[in-house]
């Protein structure tokens, strides 16, 4: 292949890697709101996180004004006490946390894809062959990012959760959603590029594609 297209995947591999930190990290995978009389409450669901902000409005001393008290509170997500995954939620903590797992695993593989580029590029024969592990790992990374996907959404859609009843999908369950489907892309587009280059195709290749030997 290419020491282009080893750099167009580098970099590509590179924005989705960064997309996966974010994604495992933000705490807004699923945001449920209420309103309770004079309280409004925004509760954001990450895949290791639980933030809950309140904003309560009180009549002020003046006519027609307002008083409003802000309280913002994160912890970990889920919890064996407070979320009852020793009771009725068993199976969802037992899930929610395997989509952590998952997502951790699908970013050290898009690190892993990294190394292998920088490694592979170095010389010659090494790019002729590290077309193969990069496009693996890139595939790898992209399953496991789907299977935290599935999890995610099956515990969503069916409510396993009694809070997800109210809850809409945010930021960090899109950002899942273009990574693994980023990933794919990325993964075959290697995997087509390099079979092309294997095959002496010179728009893969380069101007020193590789052409088999004759009369042998």
């Amino acid at each position: 292949m290419r020491k282009t297209s080893y750099a167009a995947t580098f970099v590509a591999l590179l924005i989705i890697l960064v997309i996966n930190i974010l994604s495992a990290r933000l705490p807004d995978w699923l945001i449920a709101k209420y309103d309770i009389m004079n309280v409004q409450v925004t509760v954001r669901y990450g895949l290791m996180q639980r933030c809950e902000r309140s904003i309560i409005t009180i009549p002020g001393p003046s006519k027609g004004g307002h008083l409003e008290y802000t309280d913002y509170e994160c912890r970990p997500f889920p919890r064996s006490v407070k979320d009852k995954c020793d009771d009725e939620n068993r199976l969802f903590c037992a899930l929610w946390t395997s989509a952590q797992y998952f997502t951790e695993l699908g970013i050290g593989f898009a690190a892993m894809g990294l190394a292998a580029l920088l490694i592979g590029v170095s010389t010659h024969s090494r790019r002729r062959r590290v077309w193969r592990a990069v496009a693996g790992l890139v595939i790898l990374h992209a399953v496991f990012q789907l299977v935290t996907f599935i999890l995610v959404t099956e515990l969503y859609r069916k409510e396993r959760f009694p809070a997800f009843e109210h809850a809409k999908p945010g930021v960090g369950y899109v950002l899942n959603a273009v990574s693994w489907v980023s990933g794919f892309a990325v993964g075959i587009g290697v995997i087509v590029t390099g079979v092309a280059a294997d095959r002496g195709h010179q728009w893969a290749a380069g101007n020193r594609a590789y052409k088999p030997i004759q009369g042998c």
